[in-house]
């Protein structure tokens, strides 16, 4: 009975349209940003902060971009870790080479620089499709990757080949601490996920559904393809782009090329398949499951074994359940963890009455 919309009545289009067209979920939402903007930073511990709510609201941002180009415009990607390499390194450069660049000025730069190179790599897709557009964006990884570690000037020349993030400063204030990491890494991603919601329900995002679902029909009715699908590409290689820079500055300080492998881009596809594709929830959902799980089995296995058994083992035996755990959910529930909160919710729309 208390989550139904029954006397809340919409008499404008504004509101009609509107993200939360529910009172609950405004208040929900409202409710969510104040504890993590509030109340997170002062109880949650160094090491939750430092280790999983800084990474995960990263990942989710990463995961976020995936999907604007593979849930929204139907193009698979397989080279999101190299954009984000992009970003990390293209944010240092600025921060190096340009005096007194304030921080938000060289993120935003770096994610332009990752949209840049997005859109470069972005081009096969106005002839290729599917599993061929997937070989295209990979070749794209493997080839960043090569040109980070070939080219000296982008790493300044470090004979060891790993950058250190120069210190955050925004207005003067400096980033320095976990706390103040985390509420600058909530309030980038909460901006840009909001920017994406609103994209995904107007007109750029029915743009990238109708390529999605017939790219032939939608040219033939006047959409412009090329425009389309490259501004699919730009826009998640920014967010790429801004998610890799963060990942450098605010969470491990210094990073090399070699962090941004192929294993990461398939962490970051995966993202999507169990948060659900098409989704901004499921890109939060999905980072979630897939940075939180194999840390809960290593503490599971930790404290029902300890050390009887031997550490190899253990790390074997955690994966094997991992993979088994993904594969059961999408046989039980293919489209992700946000269709499963979207039942829920219209489960309790109907409770107490038979569904």
């Amino acid at each position: 009975m208390f989550y139904r919309e029954a006397g809340q009545f919409r008499t404008t289009y504004a509101q009609d349209t509107q993200i939360f067209p529910l009172r609950q979920d405004r208040i929900a939402m409202i409710a969510l940003l104040a504890v993590g903007f509030v109340v997170v930073p002062f109880v949650a511990s160094d090491y939750w902060l430092r280790a999983l709510l800084i990474p995960w609201l990263i990942f989710s941002l990463v995961a976020l971009g995936q999907n604007i180009l593979t849930g929204y415009a139907g193009q698979l990607s397989l080279g999101s870790a190299g954009f984000m390499a992009v970003g990390a390194f293209a944010c240092y450069n600025f921060m190096l080479r340009v005096d007194g660049m304030p921080f938000l000025v060289a993120l935003v730069l770096s994610g332009l620089c990752a949209a840049a190179v997005g859109m470069a790599f972005g081009l096969p897709s106005l002839r290729i499709r599917g599993l061929y557009l997937a070989v295209s964006t990979l070749a794209a990884q493997f080839f960043i990757i090569w040109a980070l570690d070939k080219f000296g000037w982008f790493k300044n020349f470090d004979p060891s080949g790993v950058i250190t993030a120069q210190p955050i400063v925004v207005f003067g204030y400096a980033f320095n601490t976990p706390q103040a990491k985390y509420v600058l890494v909530l309030a980038i991603v909460a901006g840009l996920a909001l920017l994406a919601k609103n994209m995904a329900r107007g007109a750029t995002g029915r743009g990238w559904m109708a390529v999605r679902d017939m790219d032939v029909a939608a040219e033939v009715m006047g959409l412009p393809l090329m425009r389309t699908k490259l501004q699919a590409f730009a826009i998640s290689s920014f967010y790429c782009g801004v998610g890799g820079a963060l990942f450098a500055f605010a969470y491990l300080g210094t990073v090399e090329p070699s962090a941004f492998t192929i294993d990461l881009s398939f962490r970051i596809l995966f993202m999507i398949i169990i948060g659900g594709v098409g989704t901004i929830l499921g890109s939060f959902l999905g980072a979630g499951f897939i940075l939180l799980l194999p840390i809960f089995l290593s503490v599971l296995f930790h404290a029902l074994f300890g050390s009887a058994i031997d550490a190899g083992i253990t790390s074997a035996v955690e994966l094997i359940i991992f993979g088994a755990l993904i594969i059961f959910f999408l046989i039980v529930e293919p489209h992700g963890l946000a269709r499963l909160w979207a039942l829920t919710k219209e489960r309790l729309r109907l409770w107490p009455f038979p569904h």
